[in-house]
């Protein structure tokens, strides 16, 4: 009688899917200086539209201006990283057919996606240093305790999974309308403008504020920015973390629905 053998997981073949990412992601420099070049433009324009408004108005609670302008700078190091799709080519396979390829070969094929992806990521996170660099010769980035900047990193962390899941869910979209581009269009938007990356949620009114700090999109930036900026406060460190938590796992699980009722759809013609 045959007997069945278990294949063995291993990480090594993932490994090379992120550093063949990142290798990919490096011939690109043009992209790389534009990307530094479009930073500074925009902590400069920052800079000066936070200036003028903090002019003529009164300053909000718990955010002078020079914390605003460390919550920009720093809103916009995160976006470095946390505003690149790194399920993209999952839509690009679903759109021209190789994604059967993929399903072809030995690996788990949304652990691949990820590994992809965050080699991606983690070579646009190296832009982080040479951008703060420039930063700082604009502005003055406050630095909070070690006990804050260990929170806002494991809060930024969660920030993270909880838009890749989101960006997985929306290209899992395309295994049934095959174009998304105008759902990733209304989802940025609303990430940028909801999720606290351009304005501080607590700038909304105080009614709307409770509503836009339960969604996804402040789990991203609002709340690990909130936590380095120092408005929220290490009595709330848990209950802000658990919201990020529990969006991450309410994600990951329609993660793993959408993306086993897809697989179902994929048909191969031919022998």
């Amino acid at each position: 009688m045959a007997l069945a053998v278990r294949r063995r997981f291993r990480f090594e073949p993932y490994l090379e899917f992120g550093k063949k990412a990142i290798a990919r992601e490096a011939t690109y420099r043009f992209d790389v200086f534009t990307s530094i070049g479009s930073f500074v433009l925009r902590i400069y324009l920052l800079r000066m539209v936070w200036v003028a408004l903090y002019a003529h108005n009164a300053a909000p609670r718990g955010l002078p201006l020079h914390a605003i302008l460390t919550y920009s700078a720093v809103a916009l190091l995160m976006g470095l990283v946390l505003d690149v799709d790194q399920v993209s080519s999952l839509y690009d396979k679903l759109h021209d057919g190789s994604i059967v390829s993929d399903f072809m070969r030995p690996i788990f094929v949304p652990l691949y996606f990820f590994a992809d992806g965050t080699g991606e990521v983690l070579f646009h996170a190296a832009l982080v240093l040479p951008a703060l660099a420039l930063a700082l010769l604009i502005v003055h980035i406050d630095v909070p305790s070690a006990a804050t900047l260990a929170t806002f990193a494991l809060s930024f962390v969660l920030g993270y999974f909880v838009g890749f899941c989101i960006n997985f869910i929306l290209n899992c979209v395309a295994f049934w309308t095959l174009e998304i581009s105008a759902v990733q269009l209304i989802v940025t938007f609303l990430t940028d403008l909801l999720g606290g990356e351009l304005v501080p949620l607590v700038f909304f009114p105080l009614a709307f504020q409770h509503v836009l700090f339960a969604l996804p999109f402040a789990a991203m930036f609002s709340t690990p920015l909130l936590i380095y900026v120092g408005e929220i406060g290490p009595e709330r460190y848990i209950s802000a973390l658990g919201i990020q938590a529990a969006w991450l796992v309410g994600l990951a699980l329609v993660c793993v629905v959408l993306w086993r009722a897809g697989s179902r759809r994929i048909v191969v013609q031919g022998g």
